[in-house]
């Protein structure tokens, strides 16, 4: 992997079978389907490009089940453009209209072609969850290309008019425009990979929509920058209505009473100020809009990113490679992914087999081997008595000895030899380093570094004298997380007497 290439981090998916069941159940796909099996073999007569007229139409929302809804007509057509799109319709049409017969004038309602079921139409029925989302994902990105394209609705109804409007009036960059959905995607997929659980997170509107606008080293948003965010916002509401029936995102859409017409554009009525945060303190936040991905969207999401040659790893990734892969791996991991990625990584591993490999992997005094040994521990922390014989086999290693010793009192194993100061002041060193390296100065670490130097007199004069790498940079840092300045004075000295014997 080039050094360069964007990495994100590790996402749980389900099986393919799992993603494509929730594939056939989304709103989108479902209708699109039920409209095919209603095309038939014999087909119903449509208009110019496979549209449907207006008689069919009706049929269509009936058949729906949406005739009742304000909008049942427009979800009808979403589903049959789909249906077209996707292939599980297709458009044959009439021999005169192909010979050159003139095209029907505008509002003409009559028949310029047949729509038969589709020869996609059976993977959804007898098709692999692999075949079934592959026509889900063709699908989405016909889906993905109208939510980042104009209101052409809107443009038609200003012609209708009598405005005069040409491309360059419409201030539409096509690029830019689907560039700056990928991004919003990019960000909900990069929050819900470091917050994933059980649970779904829903991402505030605001809070979405100021990570692509906002400034990281802006403290306080301009005026300015807050109405780019309520502009964003109004897109994004627009294009994660359209996104939703894919069945890729939960939402829930700005609150009407929100939005008022000026210049006949929709603007937020209230300020977004102070909801245009990761943390928003208003509780009543989700009338500006929420939204979460899906597991079907973050299988679609990352799909799009590994083809555009990001490094988007999903949990499991690593079940086949070798230890020193893993512990590579999972100190870059969120937590819950990095103990799913280890829990995967043993199943296919006997314990005692999967302990000897992990231990070999965690040896080494180079600047990561810290970081290695403590996966490593937390990943032998999984197995149970059955990889004792391997833990013991490294008790007098002086790198493993003490975090074997560790694995072997947790597991309550017997005849368990007591560590030499020098083994209890080298696990002490490696184990630091590795929280650095991972944390940096945390709370956490500095409450640590209290109870080590409470606990044991003289330890900065013993400690410097340990042969470890980061001997040096472990005593520099306690010295900036202990709060009393005579004993981070102490830390300090010790550093400089440690970097002097290198």
């Amino acid at each position: 992997m080039s050094g360069d290439r964007p990495t994100m981090p590790p996402v749980r998916l389900p099986s393919d079978a799992e993603l494509a069941r929730d594939a056939l159940s989304a709103p989108l796909l479902a209708r699109a389907a039920k409209l095919a099996r209603w095309a038939g073999e014999e087909g119903i007569p449509v208009g110019v490009g496979g549209e449907l007229l207006a008689e069919q139409l009706r049929a269509a929302t009936e058949l729906l089940g949406l005739a009742g809804e304000e909008d049942g007509d427009a979800y009808a057509m979403d589903a049959w453009q789909h249906a077209l799109d996707t292939g599980l319709v297709d458009f044959e049409e009439n021999e005169e209209d192909e010979e050159g017969d003139e095209e029907p004038e505008a509002g003409e309602d009559e028949p310029r072609g047949t729509a038969v079921a589709g020869e996609e139409l059976p993977t959804l029925a007898s098709g692999s969850p692999a075949d079934v989302l592959e026509l889900f994902l063709g699908g989405f990105e016909s889906v993905l290309a109208d939510a980042a394209a104009p209101d052409l609705g809107d443009i038609a109804d200003r012609i209708a008019e009598g405005e005069d409007l040409d491309l360059d009036s419409l201030d539409w960059d096509p690029e830019g425009e689907a560039d700056f959905l990928d991004g919003v995607l990019g960000n909900l997929y990069l929050l819900t990979a470091l917050e994933q659980s059980d649970a779904q997170h829903p991402v505030p509107l605001p809070a979405l929509a100021a990570s692509m606008i906002v400034p990281d080293d802006m403290d306080e948003p301009t005026d300015d920058i807050l109405e780019e965010v309520s502009d964003a916002m109004m897109r994004l509401d627009d294009q994660f209505r359209l996104l939703a029936p894919t069945g890729i995102i939960d939402y829930r859409p700005v609150d009407e009473s929100l939005i008022e017409e000026v210049d006949g554009e929709g603007h937020i009525r209230e300020s977004v100020d102070g909801v245009a945060s990761d943390t928003p303190e208003d509780e009543d936040v989700s009338r500006y809009g929420m939204v979460s991905l899906t597991p079907l969207g973050l299988f679609a999401v990352r799909t799009r990113m590994v083809e555009a040659g990001i490094d988007a790893p999903a949990v499991g990734d690593l079940a086949d490679k070798g230890a020193d892969a893993l512990l590579a791996a999972l100190p870059g991991h969120p937590e819950t992914a990095a103990r799913a990625e280890a829990a995967l990584w043993l199943a296919r591993r006997t314990p005692q087999d999967a302990a000897r490999e992990l231990l070999a992997a965690g040896r080494g005094n180079d600047v990561d081997a810290p970081s290695r040994r403590l996966a490593c521990q937390e990943t032998l922390s999984l197995l149970g008595a059955g990889a004792e014989p391997a833990v013991r086999e490294v008790l007098d290693d002086r790198e493993l000895g003490g975090l074997a010793r560790v694995w072997l009192a947790e597991h309550g194993a017997a005849d368990v030899p007591e560590p030499g100061e020098d083994m209890v002041f080298w696990l002490t060193i490696d184990t630091i380093a590795a929280q650095l390296a991972a944390s940096g100065d945390t709370d956490e670490l500095r409450g640590l570094v209290e109870g080590l130097v409470g606990q044991h007199g003289g330890f900065f004069e013993t400690a410097w004298r340990v042969d470890h790498p980061a001997t040096a940079e472990v005593l520099e840092a306690m010295g900036r997380l202990h709060p009393e300045k005579k004993i981070a004075k102490e830390a300090r000295k010790a550093a400089f007497k440690a970097r002097s014997q290198r």
